[in-house]
C-alpha cells in the first residue's frame, strides 16, 4: 500500500473511531464540518444505519457539508433553524470537523476551504467539538506547517485590514485568489473575501518569558493575544484561529457559546493507526 493510500486509510479509521466514541444514540443535533476527512465522518454515521441516526438532525458548516448531508440521506437543518428552548437555541450535542493545523494545546487553524466563519459558529454551538485529521496536520505550534491564518473580511475593508496586518508583523498578508476555479478573489459562502496572513509560529502561554512576551515584537505573538488583536480590526468578520477553551469547559464556566477548541482530536497516522489527543484546558 502506498503512503498516500495509508494516509487515506488512517483518515477513515480516525473518522470511524471519532464517531464511535462520541456520537451516542441519545444525540439529537450534530454538527458536520468541511474537508476531506469529514467525508469519512458522514460515511461512519451512515454505516450505523437509519435505526441509529433516524432521529438525529445534522447541521452543516457550509455548502460542501450541506451537500454531504443531503447525499447521505441524513436529516438537514441550518444552524439558525434549530429549535429555541427557553429563549435560547438548543446546543448541538457534538460537532465533527477537520483542521488545517492543530498544536500541542488543541488550538486550530481552519479556513483553508474558506468556510471558517460558519465552521466557528457550529463549533461554539456544540457541547463538544471533535476534530478529525491526518497526522500531517499536527504541529507543536500553529503557523509551523500551515503558514498563514485565514481571515474573513468585508471586501471594502480589505485594504485597511491588510495595512494593519503588515504593521502587526505579517508583511506578506494577501487577499486569497479564487484561481484556478474562479478569476478574481476567493469569495466565501457569506460573500466575503479571505485574507491569508502568514506569521511566525504562534507561542503558547507556557512559552512566554521575560525575554519573549508574545506581544508582537518582530511579528512573534502568543496565540490568544494575537487572536484578540485580529478580531478588533474593523472589517474583520472572523478569524481562522480556534483558541481559548473547549465547549465542555465553556459550559462549566457559564460561558455557553464561547468554546472554540475541540475536546479531542483524532489523527490518522502514517502507520495506519489512530492517535487520540485530548484537551487539557
Amino acid at each position: 500500500m502506498s503512503s498516500a493510500d495509508l494516509i487515506e486509510t488512517a483518515k477513515r479509521l480516525a473518522a470511524f473511531q471519532a464517531v464511535e466514541d462520541n456520537l451516542l444514540p441519545s444525540c439529537k443535533y450534530i454538527g458536520i464540518g468541511s474537508g476531506s476527512t469529514v467525508v469519512y465522518v458522514v460515511e461512519a454515521i451512515v454505516s450505523k444505519g437509519p435505526a441509529f441516526y433516524g432521529g438525529m438532525t445534522f447541521i452543516p458548516t457550509g455548502s460542501q457539508s450541506k451537500g454531504l448531508i443531503r447525499k447521505a440521506g441524513l436529516s438537514l437543518c441550518n444552524l439558525d433553524e434549530r429549535p429555541v428552548v427557553n429563549g435560547s437555541p438548543v446546543l448541538l450535542d457534538v460537532a465533527f470537523d477537520g483542521a488545517d493545523e492543530i498544536d500541542d494545546d488543541l488550538n486550530l487553524i481552519k479556513g483553508g476551504g474558506a468556510c471558517l466563519f460558519q465552521e466557528k459558529l457550529v463549533a461554539v454551538s456544540a457541547k463538544k467539538f471533535i476534530a478529525v485529521a491526518d497526522s500531517r496536520k499536527q504541529s507543536p505550534r500553529l503557523c509551523t506547517k500551515w503558514k498563514a491564518i485565514p481571515i474573513e473580511v468585508l471586501p471594502m475593508a480589505a485594504p485597511n485590514v491588510l495595512a494593519r496586518l503588515h504593521m502587526m508583523g505579517s508583511p506578506d498578508a494577501v487577499v486569497r485568489s479564487g484561481l484556478p476555479s474562479k478569476a478574481g478573489e476567493c469569495v466565501s459562502d457569506n460573500g466575503m473575501w479571505i485574507i491569508d496572513a502568514p506569521f511566525p509560529p504562534l507561542l503558547l502561554s507556557k512559552d512566554l518569558s521575560s525575554q519573549q512576551d508574545g506581544l508582537g515584537k518582530d511579528g512573534i505573538w502568543e496565540i490568544n493575544t494575537l487572536a484578540a488583536e485580529l478580531v478588533k480590526i474593523p472589517g474583520v468578520l472572523e478569524i481562522g484561529l480556534f483558541y481559548g477553551f473547549d465547549g465542555e469547559t465553556a459550559i462549566s464556566r457559564g460561558k455557553v457559546l464561547e468554546g472554540q477548541k475541540p475536546v479531542a482530536a483524532y489523527f490518522g497516522m502514517p502507520t495506519g493507526k489512530v492517535h487520540l489527543q485530548r484537551s487539557s484546558i
